[in-house]
């Protein structure tokens, strides 16, 4: 009888979340189906045989076959790979305990290494790296080929460790270095303020535990229901979390009917989950903001509030990171990482590289603001006199230069529903999944 347990991972450098699942070893043993091409194996074991002969040094046979699964298990998605014994035992390490990292997330893109997102207050984010940024080498090795799990492999550290990165980033025309100082990466995953009597602003930065209830604390504290007209939940390069949780806070603004499904080919991996109609439901109006670093349990969250009409989505595209990982061990002792579903909004909408487009897309906005504020920048002699003097970025949101918050607390004070808005902003229509429920 298989396990199933949804557990903490995806890469963070500290891990974030791909919603893996761990299974019983009981998976993934006979293969269903059709048979097996008996004369592809043939080429199989003759290509092993003249590598064998021929190779230019001698290759045990257990590195070329562990070689050619991983190579198979790649070849069909970034986040599908073979683990190893010490590569199974580290990754259970990553989903329990505390080790020193970067504070990023990151996946393959067309099979370069792209940061998804950095998090707040971790080095990578104190550093400047951004979403989109790709990472072309470490410690000044080459990332061309380089695995998921060894490019986590190579980042984490020991605390107080250095480790250098080299990052592209659209609008550069050349390579930039940052060495970067590892640290135990603690997530505070709820931050709050009060814009004005009625409308309080709450950063999520990640999905952990306990953000549900961190998040009904920091309404209580901002007011309550009673006092609160709207609130602006920031869910802007916000990499995700603990699936649970995206349930959970979807939940505080749903009275029923689906958050999320998944959907595979094996029974077993086709899971819905639904808002119940216990506990706290909060009836005030909400503004949802989301960027390129939104993914997976954000673009949850952002996608079911969106589905029901329950908020206004403001920003730019998310990541369109929705994709199920499979943790089946083998009796080696190590285990297949393998991709077998992915997760849907309550109107079908497909999240895996698509995102979720916002109600009212500010991309243009953002951009031309950004690229301004770069040509106002001091030149680089004046930069390294402010550079001691120069405060870490305030956690506190700066309502005249965040053109998305501004805009989403003119919506909430304008009252005007998010369903009316949309009726009068019509954008076109997201392709909708065959298979919706």
């Amino acid at each position: 009888m298989s396990m199933i347990k949804p557990i903490r991972s995806s890469f963070f450098i500290l891990v974030t979340l791909t919603f893996i699942l761990m299974l019983g070893s009981s998976v993934g043993g006979e293969p269903t189906g059709k048979s097996p091409d008996y004369k592809e194996l043939g080429l199989f074991r003759r290509v092993m045989s003249i590598v064998q002969k021929n190779y230019v040094k001698e290759v045990a046979d257990k590195e070329l076959i562990q070689g050619a699964i991983n190579g198979m298990l790649q070849s069909l998605d970034p986040h599908s790979s073979y683990l190893t014994e010490d590569q199974f035992k580290e990754l259970q390490v990553e989903t329990k305990g505390e080790f020193g990292g970067l504070g990023i997330e990151i996946t393959l893109e067309n099979g370069i290494l792209t940061i998804v997102s950095p998090i707040e207050d971790t080095p990578a984010f104190k550093e400047g790296l951004k979403p989109g940024d790709k990472i072309i080498k470490i410690n000044g090795e080459s990332t061309k080929n380089i695995t998921l799990l060894s490019a986590v492999k190579q980042m984490r550290g020991p605390k107080g460790s250095k480790v250098t990165v080299t990052i592209m980033r659209e609008g550069w025309s050349k390579f930039k270095d940052f060495t970067i100082t590892r640290d135990v990466i603690r997530v505070h995953a709820v931050k709050k303020e009060l814009l004005e009597p009625g409308y309080p602003y709450i950063r999520v930065v990640n999905f952990q535990e306990n953000t549900d209830t961190d998040l009904s604390a920091a309404i209580q504290d901002l007011g309550g229901e009673e006092n609160i007209k709207g609130i602006i939940l920031d869910l802007r390069s916000n990499p995700g979390g603990l699936l649970d949780q995206a349930v959970q806070v979807t939940n505080l603004f749903i009275d029923n009917g689906m958050i999320v499904y998944t959907d595979g080919r094996a029974k077993d991996q086709q899971m819905e989950r639904r808002a119940t109609t216990m506990g706290k439901k909060y009836k005030f109006s909400v503004a949802v903001l989301i960027n390129e670093g939104s993914a997976s349990a954000s673009e949850i969250v952002a996608g079911a509030l969106q589905d029901y009409d329950r908020a206004l989505i403001l920003g730019s595209k998310s990541f369109g990171k929705a994709s199920v990982q499979t943790i089946i061990p083998l009796e080696n002792g190590g285990g297949l990482r393998l991709t077998t579903a992915y997760y849907y909004t309550p109107k079908g909408r497909h999240i895996q590289k698509k995102g979720i487009e916002p109600d009212v897309d500010l991309k243009e906005e953002v951009q031309k603001q950004q690229e301004d504020e770069a040509e106002d920048e001091p030149k680089s002699s004046d930069k390294k006199k402010q550079k001691k003097t120069k405060p870490l970025r305030d956690t506190k949101i700066d309502m005249e230069t965040d053109l998305v918050a501004k805009k989403a607390l003119e919506w909430l004070k304008s009252d005007v529903t998010a369903k009316q808005y949309k009726q009068d902003h019509p954008r076109p229509t997201p392709d909708t999944a065959s298979n919706s429920k």
